[in-house]
């Protein structure tokens, strides 16, 4: 344990912060590798401390930690992160985050700008094959019902680059996909055909630039879709 426990969890957890707050805040003590999976967490009064929160507030969230099989507390031992979680630090903390569109869309733009620059150099003729089916579909598409067309499209841009960290990242967010879909109220079909096309040929040039630019302005207009509607 560090001598300076406060480093441990970093800045303290503002007045306000609610008990899914501060699970975000304890969870991140293993995506930054503070903490490891089997490790016992700092006692109660200490936790209380660090983040500057009640109890009840922390309690809270252990409690809710606990439910999703992340901690596992022990009688008259404390509490201890779980073994189970060792593989998946992103996936855990997405589930905490999961109501938090802002964050997972500006995760996902992270991840697939980067995934589609090595898309360029690494997709198989096969799968560009598969991009162009995906549109096609979109287009036919009846009441602007192409939700499952659209995830395809990214996921099959993701599965290219085949690798498996990346991998899984994007597999997290995109199960988050129809908490965001349904969030856009009006669609454009038409640009999103557009969007998709213009980075199946980018892709199919081997132009990553061009790739990266393209799935920017989808993103974008995605994200302006869902964050702001009325714009």
């Amino acid at each position: 344990m560090p001598e300076n426990k406060l480093d441990l969890i970093g800045s303290r957890v503002s007045r306000q912060t609610l008990a899914q707050q501060v699970e975000e805040k304890i969870v991140n003590l293993l995506i930054t590798n503070k903490l490891k999976p089997g490790d016992k967490l700092p006692p109660e009064m200490e936790l209380i401390s660090m983040l500057g929160v009640s109890r009840p507030v922390l309690r809270e969230a252990m409690s809710s930690l606990e439910s999703l099989g992340i901690v596992k507390r022990k009688t008259r031992d404390g509490t201890y992160f779980t073994e189970k979680i060792s593989s998946k630090p992103f996936s855990t903390m997405l589930s905490l985050v999961n109501d938090n569109i802002e964050a997972i869309i500006e995760a996902r733009t992270s991840l697939e700008l980067g995934l589609v620059v090595f898309a360029a150099e690494k997709i198989s003729a096969h799968d560009l094959e598969r991009l162009q089916t995906t549109i096609q579909a979109i287009k036919e598409s009846v009441d602007d019902d192409y939700g499952e067309h659209d995830l395809l499209f990214h996921r099959i841009i993701a599965q290219s680059v085949d690798n498996p960290i990346l991998q899984g990242m994007v597999d997290s967010l995109l199960l988050t996909h129809a908490k965001v879909n349904v969030q856009i109220k009006h669609r454009e079909r038409d640009k999103t055909v557009a969007h998709h096309q213009a980075i199946y040929d980018a892709l199919a040039n081997r132009d990553g630039q061009a790739a990266f630019r393209a799935m920017h302005e989808h993103l974008m207009f995605v994200r302006n879709k869902v964050l702001e509607p009325n714009q």
